[in-house]
């Protein structure tokens, strides 16, 4: 049987503020415990954009302004079995970025806690490796593109 991998999006999702960019972070609660930037599966016949869009909204309640897709990709085992993804060992996933207004975030079920973080802060909470790597090409990016 060969090993399927669900497809999935991360998303560094980020805000300017007081000409800075600061990189919003999640606590996940459900799986497994730990910080993470927003990220999810890409529902069957859904464009990886729409995916970005929905899960945006799903987990900060926030509509992306900007987005960007990088040619980074990857792809992860799960440590353990997900009863909610049968079938699935683990996820591959494309990275993108979103810009989002700064401020509170609506949380998802999936989180507990959000944090507004710098770039140094932010790498030093993530709890993935994969994620630190994504998070380093977009900041590169982003201080280009914004001269910061």
């Amino acid at each position: 049987m060969k090993q399927k991998y669900r497809r999935s999006v991360f998303i560094a999702t980020f805000a300017i503020h007081r000409r800075k960019i600061y990189y919003l972070i999640l606590k996940r609660k459900w799986h497994w415990r730990g910080w993470e930037f927003p990220k999810g599966g890409i529902e069957d016949g859904e464009k990886m954009i729409n995916a970005v869009k929905r899960e945006t909204l799903e987990e900060t309640g926030r509509t992306a302004l900007q987005i960007k897709r990088y040619e980074i990709y990857g792809r992860y085992k799960y440590k353990k079995t997900l009863p909610d993804r049968p079938g699935f060992i683990g996820q591959s996933y494309v990275l993108f970025s979103a810009q989002i207004p700064f401020g509170e975030i609506k949380i998802g079920r999936e989180h507990k806690r959000y944090l507004w973080l710098n770039f140094e802060e932010a790498l030093g909470k993530l709890s993935w490796k994969d994620q630190k790597e994504c998070l380093k090409v977009v900041d590169k990016n982003l201080r280009k593109i914004y001269k910061l």
